[in-house]
């Protein structure tokens, strides 16, 4: 019974915040402006806002480890869950729980900060990924996560993987 229960945990901690092999998602780059481009907030977004954003993108270029909060490696809940806690947020740990977190907005009218879900595993809608908004404009939503193949990055939801895995999104804000 315990051998069954450790091959579960394990199967779980392998599957969690894992994207596909065959994926490739262009890094975008990023550049400092003030005006309101796709990769730096708008002037209006809220300075916590901003914050939270900044100090995520520190950990660009960070491998992936699963459980991982730190430059040494991070995970796609950890990023978001250190980020926040930078800004003395104190969200939940687990991309389900995250998933769970804040008020549900449509697609349409996700601004910088808010959560997006994805369900990465093949034929199935369960929530497994998030990543943090980081700029968006009319059709075009840019955010930050870790992937297991090429770690933090920033991706674009217009991306065919990412639009097609793309679940919900939650305002935590």
């Amino acid at each position: 019974m315990k051998k069954i229960i450790l091959i579960l945990i394990l199967c779980v901690c392998f599957t969690s915040c894992k994207s596909s092999k065959g994926v490739v998602t262009k890094k975008s780059r990023t550049t400092k402006t003030t005006n309101n481009t796709p990769s730096s907030p708008s002037a209006s977004t809220p300075k916590t806002v901003v914050n939270i954003i900044d100090y995520a993108k520190t950990f660009e270029g960070t491998r992936y480890k699963y459980g991982g909060t730190t430059k040494k490696g991070m995970d796609c809940s950890g990023l978001v869950v250190t980020a926040f806690e930078k800004e003395d947020i104190s969200l939940p740990r687990t991309t389900g729980d995250l998933s769970k977190r804040g008020d549900w907005i449509d697609v349409k009218e996700v601004k910088e900060g808010d959560l997006l879900f994805f369900a990465t595993k093949k034929n199935s809608r369960h929530v497994n990924h998030v990543g943090i908004v980081t700029a968006t404009r009319p059709g075009h939503v840019e955010f930050i996560h870790s992937t297991t193949s090429r770690g933090v990055i920033v991706s674009n939801l217009a991306e065919k993987y990412w639009f097609l895995a793309y679940v919900q999104a939650r305002r935590v804000l």
